[in-house]
C-alpha cells in the first residue's frame, strides 16, 4: 500500500535533538538543515571530506536487515496511523562523530530513510548520542534522556567505549538487562546496536567477546539486535572496500558515507519488522 502513495507527500519530520545541542529536522519534502546551541559539541564533526569521492552503492542484503523480533509497540502504532517516536541512545558513533555535518549523523539520515519506507507516516526521531559514553552512564541518565520522551521505539547502540578502555565486560550483563528492563517497563520497543568494525576496535582482544556478550543478552530479552559490527565487516571482507572508505582518519568513527548506509540498512530491518503479520508481532 505504501508504495503506491508519492512521498513528496510524506508527512515524516525526523527531529534529531542531540546532546550536544545539535537540532536537526529532515523532512521527506525538504533538505535537512541543522541549528547549534546549548553548551557546544561534545565531539567536532569531520569536514565534508568525510564523504569518500566517488563512494561505492550502498547494497544491503535482506539478511543484513532483519531482527529476530519483532516490534511490537512500533507495529500498533503504525496500524492505527499514529506517530511514532525512536530514540536513539549511544555514544559518538550515534551522536555523529566523524560526519561531515550533524545531518549526515546516522539517526537523521536513518528519518529519511524511514520516509522512503513509510511515506505518509509520522516519525520523530531523537538524536541522544553523548561521546565517549559506556553502558553505566547511559543508566544514569536514562530516564532524563530517554525515557521522559515516552518513546515507542529505543535503538541502543552499546559497547564500543569499553571495548576501548579495557574494561572488564562482566559488569556490563547485568547493566544491559537492567536497562532493557527499564526500557521495557515502559512498553517501548528495544533494539541493541553493537560496537563498529574499525581498525581500532577489532585491534582490541575484548572485541569479539563484547560483540557475542550484546548477541546473547538480545537473544535472552527476546529484543532486537542490529549486527553493526557484521555488516561492517562484509565491507571489508566481502566487498573488498577499504577502511578508508568507511572509516574516518582517526580509524574509529564512522563517515558519511557509512552513516548512510547503517542507517539505510537499519530503516530496511525495522520496515521488515514492522511489515510482519501483526498476529507476530504481539506480545
Amino acid at each position: 500500500m505504501y508504495s503506491q502513495i508519492e512521498l513528496r507527500r510524506a508527512a515524516i519530520v525526523g527531529v534529531v535533538a542531540a546532546a550536544s545541542g545539535f537540532a536537526v529536522v529532515a523532512s521527506a519534502a525538504s533538505p535537512a538543515w541543522a541549528q547549534a546551541g546549548g553548551r557546544g559539541a561534545a565531539v567536532a564533526l569531520a569536514p565534508s571530506a568525510a564523504m569518500a569521492p566517488r563512494a561505492p552503492a550502498c547494497v544491503v542484503a535482506p539478511s543484513e536487515a532483519h531482527f529476530d523480533f519483532p516490534l511490537p509497540r512500533t507495529a500498533r502504532r503504525l496500524a492505527n496511523g499514529q506517530p511514532i517516536k525512536i530514540v536513539a541512545l549511544g555514544s559518538s558513533s550515534t551522536y555523529g562523530a566523524g560526519a561531515s555535518t550533524s545531518a549526515a549523523s546516522y539517526p537523521s539520515r536513518l528519518a529519511e530513510e524511514l520516509a522512503r519506507q513509510f511515506p505518509g507516516q509520522e516519525f520523530v526521531v531523537l538524536n541522544r548520542g553523548v561521546s565517549g559514553e559506556e553502558v553505566k552512564d547511559m543508566l544514569a541518565r536514562l530516564d532524563s534522556a530517554v525515557l521522559a520522551e515516552k518513546p515507542d521505539l529505543v535503538l541502543w547502540q552499546v559497547g564500543t567505549n569499553s571495548v576501548l578502555r579495557d574494561h572488564a565486560l562482566e559488569p556490563h550483563v547485568g547493566l544491559l538487562h537492567e536497562g532493557i528492563a527499564r526500557l521495557k517497563a515502559t512498553g517501548a520497543d528495544v533494539v541493541l546496536i553493537d560496537p563498529q568494525y574499525a581498525p581500532r576496535v577489532i585491534a582490541k582482544p575484548t572485541c569479539d567477546s563484547m560483540v557475542s556478550l550484546i548477541a546473547a543478552t538480545a537473544k535472552a530479552e527476546h529484543v532486537g539486535l542490529f549486527h553493526r559490527f557484521e555488516l561492517m565487516k562484509h565491507w571489508y571482507e566481502t566487498q573488498h572496500l577499504p577502511f578508508e572508505t568507511f572509516v574516518s582518519p582517526d580509524g574509529l568513527h564512522m563517515n558519511d558515507w557509512s552513516y548512510g548506509c547503517l542507517a539505510k540498512a537499519l530503516g530496511m530491518a525495522i520496515a521488515d519488522a514492522l511489515k510482519r503479520p501483526t498476529a507476530t508481532a504481539g506480545r
